[in-house]
């Protein structure tokens, strides 16, 4: 009876840390998906990100017509995808609805559902190089494996010429690029210019490091920058916010949302 009555109350205190845990992690969760809302709401609703990111084509435009491409090459154009061609607010936006951490699984569904839109000027300066003896190349961390069909179908429907396997390279193993970058140069391409809303679409450089380090890298290529290398605004993800804290990523939602707060720097109010 002793025995019982001792593995009932241990089943009892189990359960109510199980429950504090789950109480912890969810809170801490709904703590980070209500601190991406104005930063969602910005990207759909106002004019001044539609402005940047048209900023941006016109620069990369300008920058392609006037690249210069090595003797016996063939002229490319490397971007990145989400947030840079691709606009998948509206998977954010369900997330801060329902206080959903990323995940893989919805993230697939979300690709499955082809319900994506175009980021403003991606489709006009995409079709504009492909038509201007440029090639496009899509250098995505998409999954390779289960979401290339959804990816080249959205892309289609929304008017990307030159979307299909040969243009695409989505993540097989690593989300490092660098070597997806040697790959289609090694097809005798010259990549004359970079499009991303990471750092991390430029090549390895910043890839998990600090932001310290991620500021330094800009600083030391500030000249590439509107000419090799094209930015896109992104407030909600991407390679800095990894770069807020080391191991940031292998942190619970609580110790996320410590990082993000004490990494930001403060008027003392005197």
């Amino acid at each position: 009876m002793k025995k019982t009555l001792k593995m009932t109350a241990l089943a009892v205190v189990s359960a109510f840390v199980l429950a504090g845990c789950t109480h912890h992690a969810t809170q801490g969760d709904a703590q980070l998906q209500q601190q991406a809302v104005l930063g969602i709401n910005w990207m759909q609703e106002s004019g001044e990100y539609d402005a940047l990111a048209y900023q941006a084509f016109n620069t990369a435009k300008v920058a392609f017509d006037h690249a210069k491409v090595k003797k016996g090459k063939k002229k490319a154009v490397v971007v990145d995808l989400d947030e840079t061609m691709i606009d998948n607010s509206p998977y954010a936006g369900w997330q801060i609805q329902n206080n959903k951490p990323f995940d893989g699984k919805d993230w697939t569904r979300w690709v499955d559902a082809r319900e994506s839109g175009a980021i403003a000027g991606a489709v006009e300066f995409n079709n504009y190089v492909n038509s201007h003896k440029g090639k496009m190349f899509y250098v995505s961390n998409r999954k390779d494996k289960n979401e290339k069909a959804g990816t080249i179908d959205d892309m289609k429907r929304l008017g990307f010429t030159g979307v299909d396997e040969s243009s695409l390279y989505l993540k097989k193993d690593k989300s490092a690029k660098s070597a997806r970058f040697a790959e289609i140069e090694s097809q005798g391409y010259d990549i004359v210019l970079y499009v991303g809303d990471n750092l991390d679409d430029f090549g390895d450089a910043t890839h998990g490091k600090l932001n310290a380090d991620r500021r330094d890298f800009v600083a030391k290529n500030q000249a590439k920058f509107g000419k090799t290398y094209i930015v896109l605004p992104n407030p909600n993800y991407g390679g800095w916010e990894g770069g807020l804290a080391k191991d940031y990523f292998k942190g619970d939602s609580q110790s996320k949302v410590k990082a993000r707060l004490d990494a930001i720097k403060a008027w003392s109010g005197k």
